[in-house]
């Protein structure tokens, strides 16, 4: 529903009515991508609002990002060693946010990373078998490891669900995979990758369930997910939540 814009952003807890007013009057809000007037009005529904740039949505709404990590990021939100983080990728996004699962320091693609506890939670349980699709350069005997890789494989003692595995294209002695798994052990596709006898030099995460990462994401870069991302996701990981 269309609301005065200093309505609708105290609305969202971004601050008093009078606060916002001083906002508009300074030329920090804007709609649609045009600086707004005081008397303005705006729908959330329809309409982009941001304030220096920082979309707004309703208090309480969460909010999901998709993430092309690149390589050299800790999948945390601080880092004791002083490394760098992927929260400091997404930190214009205007929430705290945190990753959904990981990805270990030496590897990229795509991260989600959003408010929503409950969604993560879904997600990165093993019961729901989301998958997980990583494309994976490695030198070695191919022809030997590949039936090894999709073959049943214990990892930290557990039995690992089946993995789907493909091969690619082969240059320079080195060889394209595509991996699917379903569980997310630390570390897990490298590790299952050694003990295929297969030396991993690239590891990217192409998918998780029917998400795929945004071509258009350069290394570092992030945009929201769509409103179909979002229902699929959740969809995916139970159907526990249809908002």
């Amino acid at each position: 529903m269309e609301e005065r814009l200093q309505k609708l952003l105290s609305q969202c807890g971004v601050g008093s009515r009078r606060a916002m007013e001083e906002w508009i009057t300074a030329g920090r809000v804007t709609v649609n991508g045009t600086v707004s007037h005081l008397g303005d009005r705006a729908d959330l529904d329809r309409d982009e609002v941001c304030v220096d740039g920082v979309p707004i949505r309703p208090e309480g709404q969460r909010l999901y990002l998709m993430l092309n990590k690149p390589r050299g990021y800790v999948s945390t939100l601080s880092d004791e060693r002083g490394r760098k983080t992927v929260a400091q990728l997404v930190d214009g996004c205007g929430r705290r946010v945190w990753p959904v699962g990981r990805l270990d320091q030496d590897s990229e693609g795509l991260l989600l990373m959003t408010d929503d506890g409950e969604l993560t939670q879904h997600l990165i349980h093993p019961s729901h078998e989301v998958d997980k699709e990583y494309l994976v350069w490695v030198m070695g005997d191919v022809k030997k490891g590949l039936p090894v890789l999709a073959a049943p494989m214990e990892l930290d003692g557990q039995l690992l669900s089946p993995t789907q595995v493909r091969q690619g294209k082969t240059s320079g002695g080195v060889t394209q995979l595509s991996v699917t798994i379903h569980q997310g052990k630390n570390r897990q596709v490298r590790r299952m990758c050694a003990k295929a006898g297969l030396t991993v030099l690239r590891l990217k995460r192409i998918r998780e369930g029917s998400v795929d990462l945004d071509r258009a994401l350069q290394p570092g870069q992030w945009r929201e997910l769509t409103r179909e991302e979002i229902a699929k996701l959740k969809e995916e990981s139970g159907g526990f939540c249809k908002k």
